[in-house]
């Protein structure tokens, strides 16, 4: 049975036994592929300073990775729909294995920029996120997306912790063979339990006449109701997040002066916080509240934590009180705009739809970082809050007014 265009996606033929074991395995890919990434968060920012990079050269380095992925993360949604998830996946961790290797290997400032090349292909989440998506019922996605966000809080906690012992213990190149290794088995789950594909077949067929290429199949995908207005809140609002979270290895480093265990176990923090939101905070939200109102919500609670980044955040402790907000608005805002776009387009689209959310994220990266290093350097951590603030408060307002003219109009 095909999906009409612009209606809310089915779930794929598959039988519902089966759908959900490759759910559950999908989950673990994800808290896996996480765990080995927040690894070399415990390895990049202490080598770079090894190698002699300065604040300024650490954002470059961030921003080369969101320039790669930039470019990546729509053709590879659009590969995960014409090759299915097991193809897409397998590229993926391929990629992260030698993403691993070569950082195991850079012992010159030039290796940790070469390092990041395999970045290109290495988008699990959102190949993740479009077999979760292709496998839910259109109203259980977001809570589903939720979960496998639970999932992302796991890894964080162990990536984070068991990073920062392994690299006070034995040391980066360690830490990276270790990602390595861990890549490898993730890999090995992706090829025995992800099936080829998780689209309904018509939707299937109808892409494999498609090229993966196709700049027009991609960009189409703006003329369905609801993704532009969607996508441009996404990046506006996404904006000073990201730029707090790729200066946070400085921050920890420089502001907070934090050794590799305790930015290890300040992380770890970070991943409990946002697997108890995920897991126990949006699912109830999102069955009791419509997807409009939380998005408001998510926004609402951004305008504060940037007022509190401004007055409070000033040592370990106070930040600690703050992260309980601020990853809760990130939480809700993620899970709230990708089960947004993920309903405004067909099946067969949800991996390119979730590829070019990816791309948002990787467009923040690729100009946050250089922003984030000028606030910092120049105007201190309080401009990073400020911005904060002021940008979601902008668009926290133009919602609001937005939808009460369309209440003034539908009361006509």
């Amino acid at each position: 049975m095909s999906t009409s265009r612009g209606s809310s996606p089915g779930p794929s033929a598959m039988d519902p036994q089966r759908r959900r074991t490759v759910i559950r395995v999908t989950y673990l890919i994800t808290a896996l592929d996480v765990t080995w990434m927040f690894l070399q968060f415990a390895v990049t920012p202490y080598l770079a300073k090894k190698l002699g990079f300065d604040t300024l050269q650490f954002g470059y380095l961030q921003t080369t990775v969101g320039v790669i992925q930039l470019f990546g993360g729509p053709l590879f949604g659009r590969f995960g729909d014409l090759f299915g998830a097991r193809a897409a996946l397998t590229l993926a961790c391929s990629a992260t294995i030698a993403f691993f290797l070569l950082l195991a290997n850079a012992t010159h400032p030039a290796m940790l920029f070469i390092h990041k090349l395999p970045t290109l292909f290495m988008h699990v989440i959102p190949v993740t996120q479009m077999v979760v998506a292709d496998l839910s019922e259109p109203e259980k996605k977001a809570d589903a997306l939720a979960k496998q966000g639970m999932c992302f809080g796991i890894g964080m906690i162990v990536g984070s912790t068991l990073g920062g012992q392994l690299n006070t213990l034995y040391g980066e190149e360690f830490v990276a063979y270790c990602g390595a290794a861990g890549s490898a088995a993730t890999l090995l789950l992706v090829l025995f339990f992800i099936p080829k594909t998780t689209k309904v077949e018509s939707a299937t067929s109808e892409n494999e006449k498609k090229s993966i290429f196709s700049l027009g199949e991609i960009t189409r995908l703006r003329k369905f109701p609801r993704v532009t207005k969607i996508f441009t809140i996404k990046i506006v609002s996404g904006l000073p997040s990201v730029i707090f979270q790729v200066m946070f290895s400085i921050i920890a480093l420089d502001f907070f002066k934090l050794l590799p265990e305790q930015n290890g176990y300040l992380l770890a923090y970070f991943g409990i916080t946002q697997m108890v939101v995920q897991g126990g905070v949006i699912g109830p939200l999102t069955a009791r509240f419509s997807e409009h109102s939380l998005l408001l919500l998510s926004i609402g609670v951004a305008c504060l934590v940037g007022v509190a980044q401004i007055i409070f955040m000033e040592n370990v402790a106070q930040f600690c009180v703050i992260v309980v907000p601020m990853m809760f608005s990130l939480s809700l805002f993620g899970v709230i705009t990708d089960s947004m776009l993920t309903k405004s387009v067909p099946s067969s689209d949800t991996g390119t739809m979730l590829g070019l959310c990816a791309s948002v994220q990787s467009l923040l990266r690729t100009v946050g970082p250089t922003i984030g290093g000028y606030l910092y350097v120049n105007h201190g951590i309080s401009s990073i809050g400020f911005s904060q603030f002021f940008i979601n408060a902008v668009i926290l307002v133009y919602l609001v007014l937005r939808r009460a003219n369309k209440d003034d109009k539908d009361s006509k």
